[in-house]
């Protein structure tokens, strides 16, 4: 086995063709089909279905991807470990997060100091953020709660309650706070399952014998605002996260305290890339 062919099976499974990993390693694509045809042929194994002008990983080929992710990225550590006295010139920082809000300083500081280097957000929940960093389909993860894997490093921001909220020309906007048992009994709109905010609510709400039943699940925070916003529903979210926009007002949750924590993680393993490390840094000033 050679570099170069695991190079080329790695740059074909990450940019989903022969043509555009030939144009990202400067090669022709018979110099890239010829590498990943003789990998294959000397393990005796077929790491690419190909039909007409698809190509997609073979059972095989995604175990082998999950190994050569790992792979590439010890060696970009060690190319960033040899250039350490050179500047950010290129790169990007991938970012999913719960919500960003918690790190917007970081994120502004980072951008100012590095302006070269692209920077991409992408929301999801919690369970989202996880598999993205699990599969390095992310650099940098940003939760609501610190997550229990050895594998993960973990620093906290802090924590924040969450609390209920509702538009202004909805009549419960009158009033200040709510009992968990008053809100089981009204239009909620909550988030998908794999939420943590939803997760801390429904398990709040059982130790007290009381059930959450959602009348409208929405994928992500900004749908439940939106829903609410035009006067359906009572949602959720915690109180750092709350727009306090003139058409939302704030409910406290009565009885009950449930707080969101805030964190930003970052897989062990990966903690030496100067990127993440860099911006691991800004995060903990």
């Amino acid at each position: 086995m050679r570099h170069v062919q695991i190079r080329a099976f790695h740059y074909v499974a990450t940019y989903g063709g022969f043509s555009r990993a030939a144009e990202a390693l400067f090669l022709t694509q018979p110099a890239i089909s010829d590498q990943v045809r003789k990998l294959e042929e000397e393990y005796d194994v077929l790491l690419f279905n190909r039909q007409k002008k698809q190509v997609a990983l073979t059972a095989q080929g995604e175990k082998l991807y999950e190994i050569t992710k790992r792979l590439f990225e010890i060696e970009g550590q060690a190319l960033d470990f040899l250039s350490e006295n050179k500047a950010f010139t290129t790169g990007t920082l991938r970012i999913i997060a719960d919500s960003a809000h918690h790190i917007l300083g970081p994120l502004r500081k980072f951008r100012k100091t590095f302006p070269q280097i692209k920077i991409e957000i992408k929301t999801g929940n919690s369970q989202d953020v996880i598999a993205d960093l699990l599969s390095y389909d992310a650099d940098i993860g940003v939760l609501g709660t610190t997550p229990k894997n050895p594998n993960i490093q973990v620093v906290k921001l802090g924590k924040s309650p969450i609390i209920a909220f509702c538009a202004k020309s909805n009549p419960l906007s009158k009033h200040k706070s709510l009992t968990m048992a008053e809100l089981a009994k009204l239009p909620l709109v909550m988030r998908e399952a794999g939420s943590k905010t939803r997760e801390k609510l429904e398990v709040a709400a059982k130790e007290i014998g009381v059930k959450l039943i959602p009348s409208i699940e929405a994928e992500g925070r900004e749908a439940v605002q939106e829903i609410v916003n035009s006067g359906t529903g009572i949602g959720f979210v915690s109180q750092k996260e709350f727009s306090g926009s003139d058409q939302l007002v704030a409910i406290q949750i009565k009885g009950t305290k449930i707080e969101m924590e805030e964190v930003v993680i970052n897989l062990k393993e990966r903690s030496g890339g100067k990127l993440i490390r860099t911006f691991i840094s800004m995060v903990k000033a």
